[in-house]
């Protein structure tokens, strides 16, 4: 018998939503708050984005150790970490996070016997 390991729905929605917020951050760092500060001289905008994306990006990785722990495989894992460094990483890791939640539920409520 095989048995579907499945995160806790619960988990996997806040780990997708903190992915894609912290995508969302990167984007206004790289695309909003460095412009701001090298061509209007508004060095603030850097220290706060800046400090709201490394606070999204340390969570991120603490919900992913969450999720691996609750059952997320390991390579999963670690392309969505890794998947967080790059620009544009998050949102293609929720689409793969997406599709294995999907799988996984479909999986488990029909089991192989």
């Amino acid at each position: 018998m095989e048995f579907a390991v499945v995160v806790p729905s619960g988990l996997m929605r806040v780990l997708r939503t903190v992915g894609l917020i912290e995508g969302v951050s990167t984007l206004l760092l790289f695309c909003v708050a460095m412009p701001m500060k090298y061509k209007a001289g508004m060095d603030w905008a850097v220290s706060y984005v800046g400090m709201a994306h490394g606070l999204l990006f340390i969570l991120l990785w603490l919900l992913c150790a969450a999720a691996w722990a609750k059952g997320l495989p390991t390579k999963l894992t670690l392309m969505t970490m890794i998947g967080a460094i790059l620009p544009g990483g998050p949102f293609f890791m929720d689409f793969k996070l997406k599709r294995y939640e999907t799988e996984t539920a479909a999986a488990a409520s029909h089991p192989v016997v």
